[in-house]
């Protein structure tokens, strides 16, 4: 994560944009009269909407989590499936 202020990211808002997507970092932009801002890229920002979204539900992220441990102790079945024309 990076820190910055306003004025900084401001001088270096390109460098800035390039950083948060080819290396998937979070910046922080700080601002004396304001709430702080967030920058990153599209596809860390879906990531998170989805993980936000897949969490949320108690049930459904109960049912993953139950998947994952059943694959980790080699509980999983390989099965072949059947295209329909």
């Amino acid at each position: 994560m990076i820190a910055t202020n306003y004025s900084n990211a401001r001088q270096k808002f390109k460098e800035y944009c390039d950083i948060a997507n080819d290396d998937f970092e979070t910046i922080i932009v700080t601002r004396k009269n304001g709430g702080n801002v967030v920058m990153m890229s599209e596809t860390e920002y879906n990531n998170l909407l989805e993980n936000i979204f897949v969490m949320g539900n108690k049930t459904n992220y109960e049912h993953i989590m139950k998947s994952i441990d059943q694959l980790k102790k080699g509980h999983a079945k390989k099965k072949n499936l059947i295209e329909v024309e």
